[in-house]
């Protein structure tokens, strides 16, 4: 039997720590809110020494409050974990794929985004698809997916079919008029 290294120890003990499901989800939200928030500017703008910069206070409490609010709840840590983890599968399943498709040209000669445009407009679309579908499954919602899926048949299609028209019917009644000036015909 292979003995547990002491690299496993440091990343258990790290574990019981908490470095994992709170510091690091900690660091995560609060960097990317910080960063929205400081590009966006959207809590104002301070002039300090001829120069605009954003309420970095201001920020950094909002930034704050909100990743202690995240921590606060294990169901959106244990969201953040695995979609973290499946992302960063999806990014190195990504690469080497480039890595094997790269095996095949010379040196400076490939260049994905210019070469194959179309292509790399479907990896991109997956990519997405496969981001949502990680998002989905970590939130517990592809199962209500396959629950539709497998109850569906004539009658749920009529309903949603009936349900689409009645919204459709409501809209057209409630709709503004347009405020263009009718065409007139005659001279």
């Amino acid at each position: 039997m292979v003995e547990p290294s002491a690299f496993r120890g440091v990343i258990d003990f790290m574990a019981a720590l908490g470095v994992y499901d709170i510091i690091l989800p900690f660091l995560l939200v609060f960097t990317l809110i910080f960063a929205i928030l400081e590009k966006t500017r959207i809590l104002g703008t301070e002039e300090i020494n001829k120069v605009i910069l954003p309420k970095k206070n201001l920020n950094t409490i909002v930034a704050l409050s909100i990743a202690f609010f995240v921590i606060a709840s294990v169901q959106i840590v244990s969201i953040i974990s695995q979609v973290m983890a499946n992302v960063s599968l999806i990014i190195v399943l990504s690469v080497c794929f480039l890595m094997m498709v790269g095996v095949f040209y010379k040196e400076g000669e490939f260049n994905f985004t210019r070469d194959h445009p179309t292509f790399t407009k479907i990896f991109v679309i997956l990519s997405f698809i496969g981001l949502v579908l990680i998002f989905l499954n970590a939130m517990g919602w592809l199962t209500y997916i396959s629950w539709l899926i497998s109850y569906w048949n004539a009658d749920s299609a009529a309903s949603i079919f009936f349900f689409a028209i009645l919204i459709g019917f409501i809209y057209f009644i409630i709709k503004e008029p347009s405020k263009e000036k009718p065409v007139s015909l005659s001279k």
